[in-house]
């Protein structure tokens, strides 16, 4: 059912392609991709450098940001994210937020309730949701953990660059003990679909890996908290993802990164294309202690209908979507 009103938040309504903070915005992006894709490369290589000449300066030198970054727990830092705002003018980014019956806002900070807000799709990088978090009010900026898998919390560098934002252990202990909090602090972020989405993105097609994924709807009943789906336009055609090779493969197993993506110039640059984040009204869950899997995939249907009515009531806003349709598998 489609909500009664939303929304609309165009912060790049004035971007100017080619100025110089489209370019400090380009810039500014380049650094996550960059740093997503070139992290574990230099950690294996550090590796071996290790291995070969584990008495030389120069190999202490090369692995001393590793080591600092291994031994520093990563924190969530929001004056950093205000610094990223040219980030808004490069992209042509748009927001939506479905805000009747239920404004998900209010809920959060007037009452203190707690969400799951899954994010899908997962793409290369989600700068669809990196922007966002750039844009968010201060209340929710750095305060809404986002939950990573533990390869992530365990790679130097890459934790640092993404801990900016607040991020926890995808494990179910973790997100537990996080919705138990109040306030913003208590709502989680989970991108459902992790790595495998990763290598389902297409510029042609739109596809979720979704249909083994439950254990969310498991974990929201038996918490209690709803789950909020938000959509994210443009994270899976502003970085391609090379999907075939040994790398894909170690990437899979690994659930880290380790396969080339590209965007401009076929550099690991973002394309400046549209970033629609659409963010749909709760599904309305109970709480349910001990679920049984009938309840479990009632919801899951629910939520996967949900999905498929943001997509297609709103893809029509974003060029490159207007011809696709949404696959779930």
């Amino acid at each position: 059912m489609a909500p009664n009103s939303f929304t609309l938040k165009q912060p790049s309504k004035q971007r100017q392609v080619g100025s110089l903070r489209w370019f400090v915005g380009m810039l500014m992006a380049s650094t996550f991709s960059m740093v997503y894709f070139v992290a574990p490369f230099y950690m294996l290589t550090a590796a071996a450098l290790l291995l070969a000449a584990p008495t030389s300066a120069f190999t202490w030198v090369y692995i001393m940001p590793i080591l600092v970054s291994a031994l520093v727990k990563p924190l969530p830092m929001p004056f950093v994210l205000r610094w990223l705002r040219p980030m808004v003018d490069y992209f042509d980014y748009e927001e939506i937020v479905e805000s009747s019956p239920i404004n998900v806002r209010e809920e959060i900070l007037l009452k203190g309730k707690n969400y799951l807000c899954v994010f899908q799709p997962h793409g290369a990088l989600s700068f669809t949701g990196i922007v966002s978090a750039v844009t968010a009010e201060p209340a929710f900026q750095g305060t809404m953990p986002t939950a990573v898998a533990d390869a992530v919390l365990l790679t130097p560098i890459v934790k640092h660059v993404l801990g900016i934002f607040g991020i926890i252990s995808a494990s179910k202990r973790s997100m537990q003990r996080a919705l138990k909090r109040p306030g913003p602090e208590g709502c989680v972020v989970l991108y459902v679909g992790g790595m495998a989405e990763l290598f389902l993105s297409c510029e042609n097609n739109e596809k979720l890996y979704l249909m083994k994924r439950k254990g969310f709807i498991k974990l929201a009943l038996q918490e209690g908290v709803d789950v909020v789906p938000i959509y994210l336009f443009g994270n899976t055609t502003v970085l391609s993802v090379l999907k075939k090779g040994a790398l894909a493969m170690i990437s899979r197993k690994l659930q880290v990164s380790l396969t080339y993506i590209w965007g401009k110039w076929g550099l690991p640059i973002p394309r400046d294309c549209k970033l629609l984040y659409v963010s749909g009204q709760p599904l309305g869950m109970p709480k349910i202690e001990n679920p049984t899997q009938q309840d479990i995939d009632k919801w899951h249907a629910k939520y996967c209908s949900e999905v498929k009515r943001l997509f297609d009531t709103y893809k029509d806003r974003v060029p490159e979507y207007k011809d696709k349709q949404l696959e779930i598998v």
